[in-house]
């Protein structure tokens, strides 16, 4: 009698694995299309985060040179109003199967759970990742016509907005990850909690609440401490092209403990979602 070999078993096991993923790739990408809710979610998030930032670049002015501002992170301020849709559209991903039941449909057609949550992550995040590539480079075209309307020209030392610039490209680059970013730490929380709406409280907590905290703390250096930690503010250091050593924490540095936050919920949530029934 002859055994199967190590190796078979192992090509075996990742072929059926890899089967399983597709399967839950289509099926999730299938829900993210079908679903009205999910696209209207996204347009949303696109114009809110250009109109915010289309706005803000009206609203300030820079009447003299050295006016102090940061023109790539004003015209980019949108990300800040953008990332509460984009929170509720990860959430419901999960949040919304748990609300009708259809989540134990999706475990019966699929039941390697980890399975399930790498689909849906990776569906999340490439569509956040398209609509807020779009968010952004509108939001930087808007602002490159905005802004010097309202002061920002060369002759006040700004140059016109501009890709090619290297911290505007890392401003931008870095706005579409905190997104991406925001999506997962959704998803993680919600798939551990599994009712939407307390999902949503918990990470819209975590965003704006953690910053009014901050500001309650008088101590300059315990308040720089929080906000070297603080997802929101931390993350959104990735914009700042100006006066880089007065930050709490540099942006590549700052954009990682939002990715730090982001996995710890991904990593409670997938543990939870193997260990319970449902």
């Amino acid at each position: 009698m002859s055994f199967p070999s190590n190796a078979r078993l192992m090509n075996t096991a990742d072929g059926t694995w890899r089967g399983d993923l597709g399967r839950a790739l289509r099926a999730e990408w299938t829900k993210l299309r079908t679903a009205g809710d999910a696209g209207r979610l996204l347009l949303l998030a696109v114009a809110l985060t250009v109109a915010v930032g289309c706005g803000t670049a009206k609203a300030v002015k820079c009447p003299d040179t050295g006016c102090g501002q940061d023109a790539v992170k004003l015209a980019l301020t949108g990300v800040t109003v953008g990332q509460a849709v984009i929170t509720v559209f990860a959430v419901l991903a999960v949040g919304g199967e748990y609300g009708t039941g259809m989540i134990r449909t999706t475990l019966t057609a699929v039941p390697n759970r980890l399975t399930v949550l790498t689909a849906k992550a990776t569906v999340i995040t490439t569509a956040v990742l398209a609509s807020g590539t779009g968010a952004v480079l509108v939001s930087l075209f808007a602002g490159r016509y905005i802004l010097p309307g309202n002061g920002f020209t060369e002759a006040h030392g700004y140059a016109p907005l501009s890709l090619a610039d290297g911290p505007t490209l890392r401003a931008a680059l870095g706005s579409v990850l905190y997104l991406a970013l925001i999506a997962l730490l959704a998803l993680g929380v919600a798939t551990a909690v599994r009712g939407a709406a307390t999902a949503i409280g918990i990470v819209l907590g975590l965003l704006y609440l953690f910053p009014v905290i901050t500001q309650v703390v008088h101590d300059p250096e315990w308040q720089r401490h929080l906000q070297q930690i603080a997802p929101m503010t931390a993350g959104l250091a990735v914009q700042a092209t100006v006066d880089l050593p007065g930050l709490p924490i540099g942006p590549w540095a700052g954009l990682g403990t939002l990715a730090a936050w982001a996995a710890s919920a991904m990593l409670a949530g997938g543990l939870l979602l193997q260990r319970r029934d449902v």
